[in-house]
């Protein structure tokens, strides 16, 4: 078996940091770093079930992003629109299961019809999971679900919280990679990351490459994953 093949399914989640670099360093308007992006991404979805990758999570658009500058965000979801009309049916006859993941609300109508209907083309597929994050925030989350279950009546407990998080029914992730050389997690799946593997490329998300993700799969192979117990329990 290949090093960056693991042996069991894995939920990695990504965020996809350095489109606006990558479009400056080429004198070019953030929005082209952002279409190169989708391109890098829709490699990325393909590069997954040959690696035993079966729920990829995405970072696309965060509850901070509102605070950009008024076209790049106008700019952002357009470009979401337009690639949600184009690659759902791709997605759909890959076998990809398409979710969106986050607060609908600030959204065009426009937009979430068509969060709506993507996720209802692809919904009977038993192929790849693939979550895409967007308007989203690891507070925010936490918060939504804790007010859905104090609204229910229900008890908070570790277990409930989880199962009523956004990304609930989709297990916590395996491995959390960053791209474009910055250390941090910047509010995403905060209570799903609690004993995720970290990887931090230097390689700008337009510029990932299926050699990229065979490096950062490669190393989380070496890991040893404790959860809490010695190396000899788990041994």
């Amino acid at each position: 078996m290949s090093a960056s093949v693991s042996p069991s399914p894995l939920h990695v989640a990504i965020v996809m940091d350095g489109n606006g670099r990558w479009a400056s360093k080429r004198f070019l308007p953030r929005l082209a770093g952002h279409k190169q992006g989708v391109d890098t991404l829709k490699r990325i979805v393909r590069a997954c079930p040959p690696r035993n990758i079966a729920t990829l999570t995405v970072f696309a658009f965060s509850s901070e992003n509102w605070n950009r500058p008024a076209d790049e965000v106008s700019g952002l979801m357009d470009l979401l629109a337009g690639a949600l009309a184009r690659e759902v049916s791709q997605l759909k006859q890959e076998g990809v299961r398409l979710r969106f993941v986050g607060s609908r609300s600030g959204l065009s109508e426009k937009v979430r019809q068509g969060l709506h209907l993507a996720e209802l083309e692809t919904s009977s597929n038993t192929g790849l999971t693939l979550n895409v994050c967007f308007n989203y925030g690891g507070r925010w989350d936490i918060v939504q679900a804790a007010r859905a279950l104090a609204e229910r009546g229900e008890d908070i407990t570790e277990d409930s919280l989880s199962s009523a998080m956004a990304l609930s029914p989709s297990a916590d992730p395996d491995l959390f990679i960053r791209t474009g050389g910055e250390y941090r997690i910047s509010n995403f799946l905060l209570w799903q990351s609690a004993y995720a593997e970290f990887f931090f490329s230097p390689v700008l998300w337009p510029d990932f490459s299926e050699i990229d993700l065979d490096t950062a799969l490669t190393e989380f192979n070496s890991r040893e994953r404790r959860f809490g117990k010695t190396s000899e329990q788990v041994r």
